[in-house]
């Protein structure tokens, strides 16, 4: 027997019950495979929803790493935190409230009145704590499409900026991350949970979630990047995405940017068995499989300005040892140089060797 899960499902430990393949039968997972946090960030990457799991009792510790609730709690601690997340909250309740109406009632889309709401988040006094370690945290409560939607908006906003976008383009970069994922409330939720294997017509219906977004937003009369970004979010620069496999200049750059922030807050989310992933692990799978699927000055750029948010940060090692990250590596991101008391430790240097939580 076996069973399908929704990747947020997934607990390193459980046995993949069928291959798992990219849109173009590229293999990313063999039947057989036993589940591991990398193995489950990999499905994230290539974007796949579900994937069939032997029915068996996969399971795993509440948390790989506890330093990680650690870090979650010195957050959560924080004076800002509070009115950022009550002003979080009633953005992604206004978000829902506003998409259910177009999505049920055909009721007129507002992008504006839907991005002076996203913005407002933006507008909280943060102190020092760093914009995607508070949305990491907010995914710990709300882990529903719209919370990831105000997510995706408000990182491509802050992606936009790194990359000396105009002013009216990293609005409109902010616009295609709100509603990439619009398409997700027309998949029947018994689809997406259904036990045992998905036939044919609903694997089809899955994956048709950009096409019902796209047509969604075109009937809507919504600008045309906003539109290609709800459709093309799952393409891959090298052909391996879907719905249709395009490939490099044939798909939107603001659906480029927003493949890649889509899949960063896929890989750092709170899931079951840990908390918020630390950004380290993700750019380290975003060097090894990412640069020939993204655009790689979008992806380069997003990298870079991620890890040196974390200079000075104290950290955890893979060998149980604390210290302080002092330098970043621009030739290998996901591996600094980290103090540890008297000792410097340049991961370049030492491959056994890993940033595994920060503190």
């Amino acid at each position: 027997m076996m069973k399908r899960l929704s990747t947020t499902q997934l607990v390193p430990g459980m046995t993949v019950a069928e291959d798992v393949l990219t849109y173009d039968r590229q293999l990313i997972l063999p039947r057989g495979t036993v589940l591991t946090d990398k193995s489950i960030m990999k499905l994230d990457l290539y974007g796949i929803l579900t994937i069939s799991i032997e029915n068996t009792d996969g399971s795993a510790s509440s948390s790989l790493f506890p330093q990680e609730q650690a870090y979650l709690q010195r957050i959560k601690k924080d004076p800002v935190f509070p009115a950022f997340k009550k002003e979080y909250d009633l953005s992604v309740d206004f978000l829902q409230d506003n998409i259910q109406r177009v999505v049920k009632d055909n009721l007129p889309l507002d992008i504006n009145e839907l991005l002076k709401s996203t913005l407002r988040v933006l507008g909280i006094d943060r102190g020092r704590i760093g914009i995607l370690d508070l949305l990491q945290n907010m995914r710990e409560f709300d882990s529903s499409t719209f919370s990831h939607s105000i997510n995706v908006a408000l990182i491509c906003n802050i992606l936009a900026g790194w990359l000396k976008w105009n002013p009216q383009q990293i609005e409109l970069a902010t616009a295609c991350g709100l509603l990439h994922d619009i398409g997700k409330l027309h998949i029947p939720r018994s689809i997406i949970t259904k036990p045992g294997k998905l036939s044919a017509k609903e694997l089809v219906i899955i994956q048709q979630h950009p096409v019902l977004g796209y047509q969604l937003l075109v009937s809507q009369s919504a600008d045309e990047h906003i539109c290609n970004a709800a459709l093309m979010h799952h393409e891959r620069c090298d052909g391996s995405g879907y719905p249709t496999g395009l490939k490099g200049n044939q798909i939107d750059p603001y659906a480029k940017l927003v493949a890649i922030v889509d899949v960063y807050d896929a890989m750092t989310a709170t899931r079951v068995y840990r908390g918020p992933l630390c950004p380290f692990r993700v750019i380290e799978l975003f060097e090894e499989e990412g640069f020939e699927k993204y655009e790689v000055s979008y992806l380069l750029s997003f990298m870079e300005n991620v890890v040196n948010a974390y200079i000075q940060n104290p950290c955890l090692l893979s060998d149980g040892r604390n210290g302080n990250i002092i330098y970043i590596n621009k030739d290998h991101l996901s591996r600094p140089i980290v103090q540890c008391g008297s000792e410097y430790v340049n991961l370049m240097e030492h491959p056994d060797l890993s940033v595994v939580s920060l503190l």
